[in-house]
This record gives structure tokens, sequence and C-alpha cells, in this order.
């Protein structure tokens, strides 16, 4: 039921709503360069929250400990979370990938502007634990969409509602539990990288 062949497998049942979470993601990236107002002091308070927990994390007496607990109990909570919050009409996990990949966008946007090396901010901040963990939040996403269009087809649509029948409910909440599963694994992978290697790397 768990397997990593059904999680993959699961994956090709959700495609489209897989492409849509991208796109969103992506989205929010773009408006995170070019975001200017409301929107720029926004992610400013994003990313000042996070550099304040950061420091703190920093200041610990097992520093490495400290941001493994931190960024595997953050990011596992919130992408299991979204998933089944996708149920109101898939609203949360859309903003959930606003927000990510404008926080991304936005802290791309300010290194440039301040001139810092973007080259070691990306493959050395990014890239060794985001090749893990972004994927694993789009595709927590996803399901959060793929749980609001359901839900939106169920009451909007009830014809067709029927002509699914809980066979379909019941087998999109396995596959829900199968992919939370997952997910926190590949979390878990990413947060020992991104305590480690990644915070090697910045230091």
């Amino acid at each position: 039921m768990f397997s990593f062949s059904t999680f993959v497998k699961d994956l090709g049942t959700i495609r489209k709503t897989l492409l849509v979470a991208l796109i969103l993601f992506l989205a929010g990236g773009v408006l995170g360069w070019i975001g200017t107002g409301s929107l720029q002091k926004l992610l400013a308070q994003q990313l000042e929250g996070l550099s304040e927990i950061s420091g703190n994390l920093r200041d610990s007496e097992h520093p490495q400990w400290s941001f493994f607990i931190f960024i595997f109990a953050n990011n596992s909570i919130k992408s299991v979370v979204v998933i089944f919050l996708g149920a109101l009409f898939g609203l949360i996990p859309a903003v959930f990938l606003l927000i990510n990949g404008g926080v991304i966008g936005y802290l791309i946007h300010l290194s440039a502007m301040q001139g810092q090396d973007l080259f070691q901010l990306i493959v050395k901040g990014l890239l060794p634990h985001g090749i893990i963990e972004i994927p694993a939040i789009i595709i927590a996403c996803a399901f959060g969409l793929h749980f609001g269009g359901k839900v939106i087809l169920s009451l909007f649509s009830p014809s067709r509602g029927k002509e699914q029948g809980n066979l379909s409910w019941s087998g999109f909440m396995r596959q829900t539990f199968t992919a939370s599963v997952w997910i926190i694994i590949l979390l878990f992978i990413a947060a020992i990288i991104e305590s480690t290697i990644t915070l090697s790397l910045l230091s």
C-alpha cells in the first residue's frame, strides 16, 4: 500500500494537477521577483521571520540538530496539513504555492540587487536540499489541489460524482495517505541535507 512504486503510480493519476501546482509555484517565483508594494512587504516579512529563526537556531547548543528538527517538523507538518486543507476548494494549497515560490523569487531578486553571488546562493544554498524539498512540497500541494477539485466536482456536478462512486473517494484517500508517508520521507532526507551539507556550504 505504501510502496514507492504505488506512490509513483499515484502521481501519474494527478499529472494535470501536478502541472497546475508547478505553474502556481513558478508564478509565485515571478511575482516574488517583480513584486512591489504590499506583496514585497509580505515577502520581506516572511524572510525576516525565517532569518530570526535561523539566528536563534545557530546560537543553540547543537545548531545542526536544532536546524534539522525545525526544518523537518515545519515542512512535514505543513505539507501534510496542506493536502487535507485542499478540501477547502484547493485555496490553501494554491496560496501556499504562490507564497513559497514568491519567497524564493524575492530572495533571489534581493540577492541580485545587493550584488551577491547568485551562483553560490542557488547552487550552494538551494539546490542541495531544494532538489528534493521543492518537488515534495509541490506534490503535497498538487494532492491538495486535486482534493479541492474533487470536492467542487461533488458539490457542483453531483451526477458525475455519482458516476465516480464511493470507490473513487476511497481510492483517492488511500492515495493521500500513501503520498503523505512518502512526502514525509522525502522531507526527512531534505532536512538532513539542509541541516548538514547546505549549512556547511553557506557557513
